[in-house]
């Protein structure tokens, strides 16, 4: 199944561009989804039929759905107070009824990705359409699972559960209950849980789609887009130029405003696969002004995965040299970190934490340099740890 994840910059009509390419894809026959973390029913507005936390019918071959994070949020604070019953018991700790849990910040996020990996997994659609937050909350949205997994590494290490015999007489000795069973069975189910959302997430038919103004808001913020979703492996299939008036006009104010959005589209045309789609004059709403924006259509091959190869200068220069596609990236935003076997970029507002692969475990950073949007990381071999040759 292709994922179609739609983000761009705050207020450029994110939501009415997902709205209108799920519904190209339904009219030309592909089975289609469309999901959406808005608070407000935006996306029923544009599609003329309310959505919520059931799927809906929007058309033929069309599907919407606007998960509801406070249902699932009360069902798993539930389900944590009883699993966790003893612990709060010895704590002294009262128990929330179900009706005054409120959706902490972030909640919303977790259904959304939580949604993901369920339509994703299923055999019901053939094509996903995910609208997206602004692009930095999408980037970190992205990211969490990713993150999360880390953590629960750190925190509740795999390893430790073949301890688990030894349990009960380290809580003696300690004098203080060991951590339950229950609860590395929940941390490994979170880990299986967040894997299936990250896989997604990296799945070579998983690609982005941006959605922006033309003018230089736009184009800074396209700049830092580009660079965030690079950073975390996402291509993008296509820049799509929401709202951009006719060239041709009597009104002095308005021909000003159009030359500078076509400087804009002139700029993203040397990156990226740009679609035009003119300003309506009014909010599209409803499936026949839907059906008359332009918007690209979604191919069914399978994209160009982005990749960090791995290049051999041993013989000539005695270094290794990691490349990493950091397009729109700025010299003096960038800033390296080396942690044991991984590595901390970060660009911009963006981070990263990535593992370091297996050859370069063995090796320590000779210098880095940022040529044509591409960050290239040096590695020496460190004498103590590379095999020896006679």
């Amino acid at each position: 199944m292709r994922t179609l994840l739609i983000t761009g910059p705050g207020g450029t009509g994110r939501t009415t561009v997902a709205a209108a390419t799920a519904l190209k894809a339904a009219r030309e026959g592909t089975r289609t989804l469309v999901l959406s973390a808005d608070r407000t029913d935006t996306l029923g507005a544009a599609l003329g039929v309310r959505t919520g936390p059931a799927p809906v019918e929007a058309g033929t071959n069309l599907t919407a759905w606007r998960p509801d994070a406070a249902e699932r949020f009360r069902a798993d604070l539930t389900a944590f107070q009883a699993r966790a019953g003893t612990a709060l018991d010895l704590l002294g700790a009262a128990r929330l009824d179900a009706e005054e849990v409120t959706p902490l910040p972030g909640a919303e996020e977790l259904a959304l990705l939580r949604a993901l990996r369920d339509a994703a997994t299923s055999d019901t659609y053939d094509l996903l359409v995910v609208d997206l937050p602004p692009t930095p909350q999408a980037l970190a949205l992205l990211a969490l699972p990713e993150e999360l997994r880390r953590y629960l590494r750190r925190l509740l290490p795999a390893e430790r559960q073949a301890a688990r015999a030894l349990r009960p007489v380290l809580g003696r000795l300690a004098g203080v209950p060991m951590p339950a069973e229950w609860l590395y069975e929940t941390a490994a189910r979170w880990d299986l849980e967040l894997a299936a959302v990250e896989a997604v997430v990296e799945d070579r038919a998983t690609t982005v789609r941006l959605v922006a103004e033309p003018g230089p808001t736009g184009t800074d913020a396209v700049r830092s887009a580009g660079t965030g979703l690079a950073l975390r492996g996402l291509s993008v299939d296509a820049l799509v130029a929401n709202r951009v008036l006719p060239g041709a006009t009597n009104d002095t104010w308005l021909a000003a405003l159009a030359a500078q959005q076509r400087k804009a589209l002139d700029e993203w045309q040397e990156t990226y696969d740009v679609h035009e789609v003119p300003h309506r004059g009014h909010d599209p709403r409803g499936t026949d002004d839907l059906g008359a924006l332009p918007v690209p259509g979604v191919v069914n091959e399978t994209p160009s995965p982005v990749e960090w190869p791995l290049t051999d200068h041993l013989a000539d220069e005695g270094v290794l040299v990691w490349h990493v596609p950091l397009p729109g990236a700025i010299r003096d935003e960038l800033d390296l970190i080396r942690r044991g076997d991984e590595l901390v970029v970060t660009a911009g507002q963006f981070r990263r934490i990535v593992p370091l692969p297996s050859a370069l475990r063995r090796c320590t950073v000779d210098g880095a340099a940022l040529r044509e949007g591409e960050l290239r990381i040096r590695f020496s071999p460190d004498p103590d740890l590379w095999p020896r040759t006679r």
